[in-house]
């Protein structure tokens, strides 16, 4: 089969200069001549000294701590095929799952940066071919783009040069704000739903829309916003154009899925509606630590505008909420519907400007926060003995993350659970 490469033209970043450097020693530099101004104040007669001193370690620590960075670099690098390096000097890892690795690169004639997946093309059979056959297929402005790909006969790995979204994730930007209202929320969903709009045209459902995979794309202000992510995505043709495979994130899955009923792609929506619950709250629409009783809220749609923070955000923002986060998915607003609803259509006249950051932004850290302790306690309660690296960590909070089919199964044996699935079909039955 030899090299194949898919190549598709990246949309260049308003801010190249804005990507983030693999070396920052400025801070290190800051702290050493500090120390010697001090020095040379209280030891006058020893300053020339001094300096020498610090300089001699400044450079220590820096030629150290280069070196550091080299050799992790360099162990990254030499695990790819010499003809992905031989175009791509690989800088830094940026990421990791079970069976793949991302890196940031530079191309070596453009100075270009990209991100480069390596993929694991064997355990990760079934993640990669859904995203390469996904990505290949996709060119739009808010879908992260696929630039080429590299494969090899001999090889079990697989190569894809993708965009670099350098701008951060969605609500980390939010956080980092100082202010954040209805209408940047407003702003946000137009982009993403323009994106699935067009996903949903070609017949692709995403799947796992939430905010870790809503990337802005540079750090500038005026960034736009990435769809990215395609692991569990489908594309789906047919007359029926049904999916049955149980897959997804727990607070954003659909409640057709958890009662494994054939589903269409309007599980995206039920998935935008929770993300724009969180977006002007800070909190979620469905939220247990225990995945039972989670499920059963999704199954009920069981959520309420209760709190401080809801009596600030406009009728129409909670009209939107409403209409996505349908039990009934032919009830559900379309993706077309969504892009058109007066809240999103008219956000320049009707969204509220009335600022709710620092509920949101105290809320979402608070969520972080108890997320962070919680994975602190399920790796302190499963370690094992060996110490020899974190995979074993990341494994487990990426399991955690993800819906598994087993765990439905278990759910469907509930009797309680049984009476919820009851009533949602027939809830079905009579909107049909």
């Amino acid at each position: 089969m030899g090299c194949m490469s898919t190549k598709l033209v990246p949309e260049t970043p308003p801010n190249p200069h804005l990507v983030e450097t693999v070396f920052r020693q400025d801070a290190n530099t800051r702290n050493n001549r500090h120390y010697a101004d001090n020095q040379a104040q209280t030891h006058l007669r020893l300053r020339d000294t001094a300096v020498r001193q610090s300089t001699q370690v400044n450079n220590e620590i820096n030629q150290e701590h280069g070196q550091r960075t080299n050799k992790k670099v360099k162990k990254y690098r030499d695990k790819f095929d010499s003809k992905v390096t031989a175009k791509y000097d690989i800088k830094a890892l940026i990421g990791r799952g079970s069976f793949s690795r991302v890196v940031r690169a530079e191309h070596r004639i453009t100075k270009q940066p990209y991100a480069i997946k390596m993929i694991d093309r064997v355990q990760g059979k079934e993640v990669f071919e859904a995203e390469l056959n996904v990505l290949r297929r996709v060119k739009h402005v808010y879908i992260i783009q696929l630039v080429e790909v590299f494969e090899f006969e001999a090889s079990e790995k697989v190569y894809m040069v993708m965009e670099l979204a350098t701008g951060g994730e969605l609500f980390d930007r939010i956080i980092a704000k100082g202010s954040f209202t209805e209408r940047d929320a407003t702003r946000v969903l137009t982009m993403v739903l323009d994106g699935v709009k067009y996903l949903h045209g070609l017949g692709i459902t995403h799947r796992d829309l939430k905010p870790e995979n809503l990337l802005y794309y540079h750090p500038g202000h005026d960034s736009k916003i990435m769809i990215t992510d395609f692991g569990l995505s489908a594309m789906v043709k047919g007359p029926d154009n049904l999916m049955r495979t149980t897959c997804g994130t727990p607070e954003y899955i659909a409640p057709e899925i958890l009662a494994r009923k054939p589903y269409t792609s309007q599980v995206d929506l039920w998935a935008i509606g929770v993300i724009t619950y969180i977006l002007l709250s800070g909190t979620m629409p469905f939220d247990d630590e225990n995945r039972t009783r989670l499920y059963r809220m999704i199954i009920k749609a069981k959520y309420s505008y209760a709190g401080e923070h809801w009596k600030d955000v406009s009728a129409l923002a909670k009209d939107f909420i409403d209409k996505t986060l349908v039990l009934d998915p032919n009830e559900r607003m379309t993706a077309s519907q969504a892009c058109i609803h007066p809240w999103l259509r008219q956000n320049a006249h009707v969204a509220s400007s009335k600022n709710l950051h620092r509920t949101i932004s105290q809320n979402l850290l608070r969520r972080q926060s108890q997320r962070a302790n919680s994975t602190k306690s399920a790796k302190s309660t499963k370690s094992t003995k060996s110490n020899k690296s974190n995979k074993s960590g990341h494994s487990l909070r990426s399991d955690r993350r993800r819906v598994q089919p087993e765990e439905i199964d278990e759910l469907h044996k509930d009797p309680e659970v049984q009476a919820d699935l009851a009533s949602l079909g027939s809830h079905h039955s009579n909107s049909a």
